[in-house]
């Protein structure tokens, strides 16, 4: 159709493409699926009860404040300082619909058409892909060895900034690869962003599914980090509520001014239920969540066992916060072939590395985190015939 120009370029979603592969597996053969990093079980009893008082009442159906509800400001703001060890306050927070909604937000605030963003390979694919529907250049930061480490490094990023460059964007803990970037190394991406004028974005949707609890930086201690840092949250997988789409901008009062009117054009605000539903998790369900996270640790633990003979031949480069980052043996066939032929032929479904990277690598992303014990040994056992 030639009224479409702006998305061609632009590959379409890379889990509803794996997807449709299932429809030819064989049935015989359960499905273990490793494609989403969405929780499988319910949201905590506290959350349901505060969303089914919402929905009948006089308001619920209401728009919420475009700044966020007060309620959740009031809860998040507290939950950050317990990470954090810092305080927050109403400015620095804009709940959003979902935090790839604050990214997409996010970006377009701070960039142009035309402008550069520096961004680690592999990425998420999301991030990608709206800087390319932005018309914004994503300029690729690759790692050195990435069976070796897949922390970005801020001396490589450095020998990308140019007259065009707006922001540097990191993810943390990752997302394919579930790495978390030491503390030290994001100071040392503020420092560079800092000293360039530019805007560190940090997409921090998995915070609290690393395996510690000592804060995942330390640069809202900066008295400026208004100035360069703009945070990113989730509390999709946290609360297991991925369907309500509800995230947030933590960042300076300017940007969320800013934010403000594109979100106003999109969305208008937070679903409010969505914003309710948060507040509730926040308040309520603080041991429910360490739980769920615990289970998911557990999970990882499991995993990393099983992977660690290279079943098939399959090589486990990193693991982390619901994802496992593995290279397939296949030399002969690209990764798009490879995952088809798990689902169809194993039943086994991951999503292509060539969604996280600007050439096929041979990688493939499985999110483990919904899988029993029983199903981890299943699917080593799985690979292990694949590689045969």
């Amino acid at each position: 159709m030639r009224l479409i120009s702006r998305t061609l370029d632009v590959p379409t979603s890379p889990i509803a493409d794996a997807h449709r592969h299932v429809a030819d597996r064989n049935p015989d053969v359960p499905l273990l699926d490793l494609s989403q990093a969405a929780p499988s079980y319910p949201t905590a009893p506290a959350v349901a009860t505060r969303v089914a008082e919402v929905a009948a009442s006089d308001g619920g159906g209401r728009y919420a404040p475009p700044p966020g509800l007060p309620d959740l400001l009031d809860a998040f703001a507290d939950d950050l300082a317990l990470s954090y060890g810092a305080s927050f306050d109403h400015d620095q927070i804009l709940p959003t619909g979902g935090c790839n909604q604050a990214f997409c937000v996010v970006a377009s605030t701070l960039s142009r058409p035309g402008d550069e963003v520096i961004v680690p390979v592999p990425y998420y694919f999301n991030h990608d892909m709206w800087l390319k529907l932005d018309g914004v250049v994503p300029r690729y930061l690759h790692p050195t060895d990435p069976m070796v480490s897949l922390v970005p490094d801020p001396d490589r990023a450095a020998d990308l900034i140019n007259e065009r460059t707006r922001a540097i964007l990191l993810v943390t803990p990752g997302n394919p690869t579930g790495v978390t970037i030491p503390p030290e190394v994001i100071a040392g991406f503020h420092d560079l962003a800092a000293a360039n004028d530019l805007a560190l974005i940090i997409d921090e949707t998995y915070r609290n599914f690393r395996t510690t609890d000592d804060p995942p930086h330390r640069l809202f201690d900066r008295p400026d980090w208004t100035d360069t840092v703009v945070s990113l949250h989730s509390f999709s997988k946290d609360l297991a509520i991925p369907g309500y789409r509800v995230g947030a901008i933590v960042a300076g009062a300017e940007v969320k001014v800013e934010a403000l009117k594109l979100l106003d054009c999109v969305q208008i605000c937070a679903p409010r239920v969505g914003q309710e539903a948060a507040a509730a998790g926040l308040r309520l369900a603080r041991e429910w969540r360490a739980d769920k996270a615990a289970g998911i640790n557990r999970a990882l633990d499991h995993f990393q066992a099983v992977m660690a003979d290279k079943p098939g031949g399959f090589r486990l480069a990193s693991a982390g916060a619901f994802f496992g980052w593995v290279r397939h043996p296949f030399d002969d066939r690209p990764t798009e072939q490879v995952v088809r032929d798990l689902v169809v032929e194993h039943g086994v479904l991951g999503i292509p590395g060539t969604a996280f990277t600007p050439t096929d690598e041979g990688w493939i992303r499985f999110s483990y985190a919904n899988l029993s014990t029983a199903e981890l040994d299943e699917f080593a056992r799985r690979l292990a015939i694949a590689g045969e």
